[in-house]
């Protein structure tokens, strides 16, 4: 029987291709989930409490419940909406709508449709960082209520635009 190194047909996923969409939940009857400008990481990570009981045997571990939280670091746009959106948010206590989608996994039945997760949940940390020689940057940390669900997310052209650059022709553009 022969083996094969299945890693040799793997592909790695870019950073660029795991997009996040953000909405005030109040809001879902007006607005569309949106992206972040310029973001520059986002990272999502799922941690459990356990409590330890000593027995004759060894410890016996009773695993809590998952906490998720989802952080997203941006540089700020000139007259971006969207952030402010969410700092009101957060001094108000309104609930959010969080979106993430794979665009290297394009679902079977639609069109910008990708695999992905909708969560709910707060902003919990909202930082603002200006020094002299970068760009304002804002840290966000949204703290997920229960575990999320997964299903097909729809991520709009210009979204997708915003992670990676799609080809243009040459004709102008535009009625």
């Amino acid at each position: 029987m022969k083996k094969f190194n299945l890693q040799m047909f793997a592909e790695a996923v870019g950073g660029k291709k795991i997009v996040y969409l953000y909405r005030v939940h109040e809001n879902a009857s007006t607005e569309a989930g949106t992206n972040l400008a310029f973001v520059t990481e986002n990272s999502m990570s799922i941690s459990k409490d356990a409590d330890s009981t000593a027995t004759k045997d060894g410890p016996i571990r009773t695993p809590g419940e998952a906490e998720i939280e989802i952080e997203s670091t941006s540089v700020f746009k000139k007259g971006d909406i969207v952030i402010q959106k969410l700092k009101n948010a957060m001094l108000n206590d309104k609930l959010l709508e969080i979106w993430r989608a794979n665009l290297e996994a394009p679902a079977l039945g639609g069109t910008n449709k990708f695999a992905g997760t909708y969560y709910q949940g707060y902003l919990t940390s909202f930082e603002e960082a200006s020094n002299a020689e970068d760009f304002v940057e804002y840290s966000l940390t949204f703290g997920i209520n229960g575990k999320g669900v997964d299903g097909d997310v729809t991520v709009t052209v210009e979204q997708q635009e915003a992670a990676t650059y799609v080809f243009a022709d040459t004709p102008k553009t535009g009625a």
